[in-house]
């Protein structure tokens, strides 16, 4: 029997679709009137959700962490997995839903209901953008409540396409559009002859510091890499006002344009490898840290950075505890169609994300400078935090301490 593969691609960067040849099934998919459910940082269904999202994006962290530099974004990857759930049913559902640890029903309202808060304004910018693209193939059904369950939560723009050198163009013009041209390629190559279906989850984020680095707040100075080599890097030197402490671990958060975004960055004690430390905490640890920081003055030197990354993450899923749906027999995707020629399953997880950091913020974006002060800081001796060698970093939504990307900067070239 032959085997129908699904594939599932989860694009993001750090910063419709024109010339199609697939066809645009958005006529026959409108979205419904879907009430949002009310959410905000301090519900317990936030809380909850929240946490438990940050819980398995460090055990997928763990599993795939090496000596190089390394982002994920935990809210991309629950998102394109989401979108997948939506048409498993039984144990392969059920896998599912307790590796989110929440039913989908669940998940898909609280996602649709952070969707519509996410913020636009002249400094920064996040956004999320998904689409679903189905083989054009006489012997494939694809059910339409799946298609409908995605355009409402998801807002999942739907295409029809023939899988062939045109498709994997579209696809990557679709991925450089939605990802500000931050990345350019999803497909290297034309989809493979069994594969039936991509879902793909953008999200972009621009944003620039509440205040930005002067020049004379740039100097060179040294980090040492992961492997002990001594690396000359452009240092960015700031005076914050939130203090993080963990055992083993100190660090501070950097605030973005209008203090709804944080970057975060805690540093292990010295000796300690940034793998130990993240083996130590998980999401709840980290959440509470993040939430409980404190508002002490902190001297922070941190340098200048930008990498890619790219990871194929079906291997760690399984290992995470959703097996069924990657088996080419026992997957039960039933809800989201059926072929003719085989069952269908999931083959690949493709994640791939950049960054870059410098002086304006995390992506370019128009110059501002605000003050940020607080009235107990200057009682207590200030902070200090040097980011010279290898550290932990997250970029956070401080409304629901969600984290929205997660990393660790194991050498600065």
């Amino acid at each position: 029997m032959k085997k129908i593969t699904l594939l599932l691609a989860l694009m993001l960067t750090l910063t419709a679709c024109s010339n199609l040849t697939a066809t645009n099934l958005m006529a026959g998919i409108k979205r419904n009137d879907t009430a949002p459910i009310v959410i905000d940082g301090s519900h317990e269904n936030s809380v909850d959700k929240v946490t438990k999202i940050a819980g398995f994006s460090l055990d997928i962290f763990k599993k795939i962490y090496g000596n190089e530099n390394i982002l994920t974004s935990p809210l991309s990857i629950v998102s394109a997995l989401a979108m997948t759930a939506n048409g498993a049913d039984n144990e392969t559902l059920s896998q599912m839903e307790e590796f989110f640890g929440s039913d989908i029903d669940g998940l898909n309202e609280f996602l649709y209901a952070y969707r519509l808060y996410l913020p636009t304004a002249d400094k920064y910018k996040v956004s999320l953008a998904n689409s679903i693209w189905f083989k054009d193939k006489e012997s494939l059904t694809i059910e339409k409540e799946f298609l409908q369950t995605n355009k409402d939560y998801y807002n999942a723009e739907v295409y029809k396409a023939t899988f062939d050198d045109s498709t994997k163009n579209d696809i990557n013009a679709w991925v450089k559009k939605k990802t500000d041209g931050q990345i350019h390629k999803l497909l290297e190559e034309k989809p493979p002859e069994d594969s039936v279906m991509y879902l793909i989850n953008a999200l972009s984020f621009d944003a620039e510091w509440q205040s930005i680095y002067k020049d004379t707040s740039v100097r060179e100075g040294e980090f040492t890499a992961q492997g002990g080599s001594k690396k000359t890097a452009d240092f960015m030197h700031s005076t914050e006002y939130g203090y993080i402490e963990l055992p083993h671990a100190i660090g501070f958060s950097k605030p973005y344009a209008d203090y709804r975004y944080f970057f975060v960055a805690l540093l292990p004690d010295e000796g300690l490898k940034v793998s130990d430390f993240i083996d130590s905490i998980d999401g709840e640890t980290l959440i509470d840290a993040v939430k409980n920081q404190s508002d002490d003055m902190v001297y922070v030197s941190m340098p200048k950075f930008t990498f890619e990354y790219g990871k194929e993450l079906s291997e760690t899923l399984m290992e995470l505890g959703i097996n069924k749906a990657f088996d080419a027999d026992l997957a039960d995707f039933s809800s989201l169609g059926h072929s003719k020629e085989g069952n269908i399953f999931i083959s690949r997880v493709i994640h791939k994300t950049k960054i870059e950091v410098d002086e304006r913020g995390t992506k370019a974006g128009a110059v501002t400078a605000v003050e940020m002060a607080s009235g107990s800081a200057a009682l207590t001796e200030p902070k200090i935090v040097e980011l010279n060698r290898p550290f932990f970093f997250l970029i956070v939504d401080s409304e629901f301490n969600m984290p929205i990307f997660m990393g660790v900067l194991n050498d600065v070239t």
